[in-house]
């Protein structure tokens, strides 16, 4: 007979899910109400608050998707990408490629701008398809880019969709409470994000937010958004914030509790307080990483804090590895994706999970397994230089 399920307590260092306070998952647990219950018709206005805060923006259409990032990033596709248009879509990494799947499955035109995965896109090379392309339609792009730990410069890409008359769509899946995201003051149009990340809330929602602009060409569609769940105009008369709110579907109300939670805590924090603490954890654990004698895969000028890319040293087993720190550590770091496939491990310091605990266990759990492996790795110091980071 199957019994009920009790995971360990893992300490999760990986792309995500990240690390969730007991806070989050107390509200997670708290009496379920009816989706068109008073009281939670009041909660979903104060979610839209706080989502807004933490975009940085004015965007009434701001809410969150009842599904994963994917689904943010289905919705600003599906809403605002019609047959025939061309999309201009930057790949520096995997999720580019799953931008390139939407536009073609929405009927758009995809026009790749590739770079190197391992570094950002490039403004030159994007102004360039827009002179090959002066039709384009959309901009869309990788803010942060999971699968690599880069950075894009995200203001300096929504001024060129700006001043080249076309739209933007910005993945932020795991920027948003990481690093700095200002919606309003880069002119984006649209952006979703990830509770999983840097919200540090439990995996399922999808913040997103359109901008003026955005919702012209969604209102000004002569057809059909292809998903009905996904239709924003079908939504927002559910989450459009007026006295009486249509029925769409039934919401994730126990993990709305949790989204609500965790942006409460970003709010008392405050967001360049949060960067800080990012910014801080990553420096002393590539302090500790670099005293081992591992390398980042990534240049300073444009690494992540809260998602480390790490080169695997020569004659690592990769998977053996990983395999023992989940195994004898409960410790969770992930793996390379695509090119970067058993080239590299990706560490993450995101939301909750980002503290000097976490960076201090990971840098001692990864010594000693590279230690059993026979790494050419430098023992002793790893500590050290991290702690000479987090006494400053």
């Amino acid at each position: 007979m199957i019994s009920s399920f009790y995971p360990p307590q893992r300490t999760l260092m990986g792309p995500g899910p990240s690390d969730v306070s007991s806070r989050v998952l107390g509200a997670l647990a708290r009496p379920t109400i009816g989706h068109l219950d008073p009281l939670f018709l009041e909660l979903m206005d104060e979610i839209k608050e706080l989502l807004q805060f933490a975009f940085q923006t004015d965007n009434a259409l701001t809410l969150p998707v009842s599904a994963p990032g994917s689904a943010g990033m289905e919705a600003c596709f599906v809403n605002l990408v019609s047959p025939g248009d061309k999309v201009i879509v930057c790949q520096n990494g995997v999720f580019g490629g799953r931008m390139k799947e939407n536009v073609e499955r929405c009927g758009g035109i995809a026009v790749m701008v590739e770079d190197t995965w391992g570094e950002p896109v490039s403004v030159d090379k994007v102004e360039a398809a827009f002179d090959d392309h002066p039709d384009a339609a959309i901009l869309a792009f990788v803010h942060a880019e999971t699968s690599t730990g880069v950075e894009s410069d995200a203001k300096a890409l929504c001024a060129l969709a700006t001043r080249r008359g076309a739209l933007s769509i910005v993945d932020a899946v795991t920027s948003v409470g990481g690093i700095k995201v200002c919606v309003d003051e880069w002119g984006a149009d649209a952006m979703y994000s990830g509770t999983q990340k840097c919200l540090s809330c439990v995996p399922g929602i999808s913040p997103v937010t359109f901008g003026e602009r955005a919702v012209k060409r969604i209102n000004e569609r002569t057809h059909k958004v292809q998903s009905w769940f996904l239709d924003m105009q079908l939504v927002m008369g559910y989450w459009g914030g007026s006295s009486k709110r249509a029925y769409h579907h039934t919401a994730p109300v126990n993990n709305l509790y949790a989204l609500h939670e965790s942006l409460v805590m970003l709010q008392d924090e405050g967001l360049d307080a949060a960067h800080a603490r990012h910014r801080h954890n990553h420096l002393a654990l590539v302090a500790g990483l670099e005293a081992m004698g591992l390398s980042m895969a990534v240049d300073p000028d444009y690494r992540l804090p809260q998602l480390n890319s790490v080169v695997i040293p020569e004659g690592v087993d990769d998977a053996a590895l990983r395999s023992a720190l989940l195994n004898e550590f409960d410790l969770e770091i992930g793996a390379g994706l695509g090119a970067l496939a058993g080239k590299t491990w990706r560490i993450g310091l995101m939301g909750f999970g980002s503290n000097e605990r976490n960076v201090v266990y990971c840098l001692n759990a990864l010594e000693a397994i590279l230690q059993r492996q026979g790494a050419a790795i430098t023992s002793g110091k790893a500590l050290a230089a991290a702690h000479a980071v987090f006494s400053k």
